[in-house]
């Protein structure tokens, strides 16, 4: 069942404030491609790197991810810019890389960085279109992303999808890692990277495990958990008794 996307309002307004411009431009001002100024053959091949660059967050194309068939009937103008990158963001090698090493939440906000140039606007707008995902599969996903009204406003057929939005001075397009923390510790991810071996070493969990079995300080959690109340003893004074009840009565 295509259920509507559910409305969602911005809970703030910063990476809506500041643009990229022409009045202003810099080393982070990005270059827009067009298909409508490709002129050569040359040209045409910039426009599929820069598609590739925007859908698969590389600064460098891999050889591994090209779709050659793809980038045949592109180059034949057989299909739009739109098409193309919705052809790439549906591609097997995308699926892997992306869709199969993030939850819904998290890939929401990367294709919603990826294909409309922008973050994610707060947590509501993340689960508005993760059912989508829910609802249409991820390839409904797609669909709907590019074809909806913010894409066709700010891109259109023709224009590689860019970073129109942000809340710091750089890109972001660029530097999102490709998998969460989840998927780092099911690979083994977190056992050889240097920087997660250093935060694993100073935790607390880990000094604990290099405790000698039978060490008191292995089990000071589990004794705050308990929390036994303490019992002491029964306080009884002289002049709380009452002796003539012990007397025996005759």
């Amino acid at each position: 069942m295509d259920l509507p996307l559910l409305a969602y309002k911005p809970t703030s307004q910063n990476h809506r404030v500041v643009s990229f411009g022409t009045a202003d431009l810099n080393e982070d001002t990005p270059y827009i491609y067009r298909i409508e100024d490709a002129a050569s053959p040359g040209e045409i091949r910039s426009i599929i790197w820069a598609s590739y660059r925007q859908v698969f967050s590389e600064h460098a194309t891999i050889q591994f991810n090209r779709q050659i068939t793809l980038e045949t009937r592109f180059a034949n103008r057989s299909l739009t810019v739109r098409d193309f990158i919705r052809e790439l963001a549906k591609s097997e090698r995308f699926y892997n890389t992306v869709v199969a090493v993030n939850d819904n939440y998290r890939l929401v906000d990367i294709c919603l960085r990826r294909f409309l140039g922008r973050s994610a606007y707060n947590e509501a707008e993340k689960i508005a279109w993760s059912i989508k995902i829910g609802t249409l599969g991820f390839a409904g996903f797609i669909d709907a992303l590019i074809d909806s009204d913010e894409y066709t406003q700010a891109f259109g057929d023709f224009t590689v999808p860019y970073q129109r939005k942000r809340m710091e001075s750089r890109p972001f397009n660029l530097v999102t890692p490709r998998y969460g923390y989840e998927y780092r510790d099911k690979v083994g991810t977190t056992t050889t990277d240097w920087r997660f071996t250093v935060e694993k070493f100073y935790s607390r969990k880990f000094q604990e495990r290099q405790l000698a079995e039978g060490d008191p300080r292995k089990y000071r959690d589990l004794a705050a958990a308990i929390a036994p109340k303490t019992r002491y003893a029964q306080q009884l004074r002289a002049s709380d008794l009452d002796y003539l009840s012990k007397v025996p009565r005759r």
